[in-house]
C-alpha cells in the first residue's frame, strides 16, 4: 500500500510529512558532519549522530583521523555498524565488492568516467541496474584528494521530490511511470551484455521509503517521450542546476572523511592528480538502506 505522504491524492498527509522534513533539513553542510574516532569502531554516540542525519536527510558525513590508510575495512566495517551489508558487487568493483575510485592508467576501468578525472553529472548510484537490485545505500571513503578539484554536490532525493511536486504534482506522477526512464542495453563485441533497464525515477519500496534512479546524461537513456516527461524532467534540471538552493551542498571529502547515504543525489567536479598525490575513494554500493535511527 502507498504511504499516504506519497499518495498524490493526499494532501494533509503530504502537507504533515513536507512540514516534518523541512523542519528537520540540515542549513549548511556542516551539520551533517560528525566526527567520529575511529570509523570501524563506532561509540554509540557517533553512531547515533550518523543515524539521526541519515533520518533525516537520508545522509552524513563523516571525519576520522585515519588520513590516508588505505584498509578497505573502513568502509566495509562502518557499513556493518548502520545496517549495510548486502553489497552491489558489480563488475567495475574489485573482488570483495568496493570499488577503488581513482584513475585507470588503461583498460576497461578506463571506458567508464568515475575511472576518469572528468566530472560527473547529478545522479544516484546504480541507477542502470535491474529493479531488482536497486543501489539503496552507498558509502564513500576517502583515501586521497586531488591536488585540486573533485568537489561533490549532494542532494536529499526526498528534497527533489518536494520541489517537484510543490511545482506541480504532474511532474511526480510522470517521473512514477514504470517507464519513465530506460537505460538503453550495454552492448559488448556486439553481444547484449546487459539488457535495457526501463522504471520509474522515483518509487515507493514496501517498507515505505522513497527511492529515486536518475542520471543527468544525455547519452545512453531515453525519457519516456511524452509531454508530461519533457516537462517533469526539464522541472527536475533546473531544480538541480539552481546554485543558490538550499538543500544542495557542495564540499570535498578528505583522507580520512566519508560520505554514508540512502542514494542520494550527487554529482562530482572535475580534477587534477600530480604524479606525488593521486585521487582515491572507496565506493561501497548496497542494496540495503541505513538501519533506522
Amino acid at each position: 500500500m502507498m504511504p499516504a505522504q506519497f499518495d498524490l491524492a493526499n494532501a494533509a498527509a503530504y502537507g504533515a510529512w513536507r512540514e516534518r522534513k523541512l523542519a528537520a533539513q540540515p542549513r549548511a553542510l556542516a551539520d551533517l558532519v560528525v566526527e567520529i574516532a575511529d570509523p570501524c569502531r563506532l561509540t554509540a554516540a557517533e553512531r547515533g549522530a550518523l543515524l539521526s542525519r541519515c533520518a533525516a536527510a537520508n545522509m552524513a558525513l563523516y571525519a576520522s583521523p585515519r588520513g590516508n590508510d588505505p584498509d578497505k575495512d573502513i568502509p566495509r566495517l562502518l557499513g556493518r555498524q548502520l545496517g549495510l551489508v548486502n553489497l552491489d558487487a558489480n563488475r567495475l568493483a574489485d573482488d570483495d565488492g568496493i570499488t577503488p575510485l581513482a584513475v585507470a592508467p588503461a583498460g576497461t576501468r578506463r571506458e567508464f568516467i568515475p575511472f576518469t578525472d572528468r566530472g560527473i553529472k547529478w545522479h544516484t548510484d546504480g541507477y542502470y541496474n535491474d529493479l531488482g537490485h536497486q543501489v539503496h545505500g552507498l558509502i564513500l571513503h576517502c583515501v586521497e584528494s586531488a591536488v585540486s578539484g573533485g568537489e561533490n554536490r549532494l542532494m536529499d532525493h526526498e528534497m527533489a521530490y518536494i520541489l517537484l511536486r510543490d511545482e506541480d504534482p504532474g511532474h511526480v506522477r510522470a517521473l512514477m511511470a514504470a517507464d519513465a526512464m530506460t537505460i538503453p542495453p550495454r552492448l559488448e563485441d556486439g553481444e547484449v551484455a546487459r539488457a535495457a533497464q526501463a522504471g520509474p525515477v522515483f518509487s515507493v519500496h514496501p517498507d515505505g521509503h522513497l527511492h529515486m534512479r536518475y542520471t543527468a546524461r544525455s547519452v545512453s537513456i531515453a525519457w519516456k517521450d511524452d509531454a508530461a516527461t519533457r516537462r517533469a524532467v526539464a522541472a527536475l534540471e533546473r531544480i538541480l542546476a539552481d546554485d543558490a538552493s538550499p538543500y544542495a551542498f557542495r564540499g570535498r571529502l578528505e583522507p580520512g572523511m566519508g560520505l554514508v547515504c540512502n542514494n542520494v543525489l550527487h554529482d562530482r567536479s572535475s580534477f587534477k592528480d600530480s604524479a606525488a598525490r593521486k585521487r582515491l575513494l572507496y565506493r561501497a554500493r548496497y542494496f540495503d538502506r541505513v538501519a533506522a535511527d
